[in-house]
Order: structure tokens, then sequence, then C-alpha cells
């Protein structure tokens, strides 16, 4: 994994991992694999649906998540038009979202 083309970085396994460490996170780059881009409107978590879940859920989707896997380079966000496409170190992490959307009816509920 030697990807540096955008983020001057080298993206590891542990990247990788920590970027798949939140559902919202996981969610979002899944739906890339069939829809780029995506709007970045949070990911609707079951049994989350209070006013205040969906408030802190856009928060953090805008000031956690999105910034993050920017800074990996697995998406571009376009924080004007609230677009966000796969970016230049998607191909590094695909193969594991292909294996997720592969198996999600034999994962948990609430890993995708």
């Amino acid at each position: 994994m030697k990807n540096r083309e955008r983020t001057g970085r080298e993206i590891s396994s542990n990247d990788i991992l920590d970027a798949l460490a939140n559902v919202q996170r996981r969610t979002l780059l899944v739906r890339l694999l069939d829809h780029n881009p995506q709007d970045d409107t949070p990911v609707v978590v079951a049994d989350s649906e209070r006013d205040r879940d969906a408030i802190d859920r856009l928060v953090s989707m805008q000031h956690v998540h999105l910034p993050k896997l920017e800074e990996y380079g697995f998406i571009e966000w376009d924080q004007n038009s609230h677009e966000v496409r796969t970016g230049p170190n998607f191909e590094e992490i695909q193969p594991v979202l292909q294996l997720l959307a592969a198996h999600s009816d034999e994962l948990p509920d609430d890993w995708l």
C-alpha cells in the first residue's frame, strides 16, 4: 500500500482499520463502491431517531468523519456542493469494502 498521490502519506493497514472503525464512515465508503459521488448526509443508525442524535451525527460527520477520510485520501469532499467522491487512495481500501459489501448479510446489523 504505497499510494501517496495527493495525500503525501503512505496508507497502512492501521489507517484502513481506523477509517472503518465507525459505522458512519463504513457505510459512506461502501456506498461509494456503487454510487460515486454521494452527498455528505450522515448515515441514519437504527434506534437513534431522536433530533439530538441526528444533530450529533451531522456534526460528527462534518467535523470528524469526512475530514478523517479526506486526510487518508479515501474520499474527496466538496463542502460547497456537499458532494463526496472517491479519493486518490480509495483503491487502497476498496478490497476491504468489497468484502464487507459481499458479506453484509452475515455481519451484525450495526456494521453497515
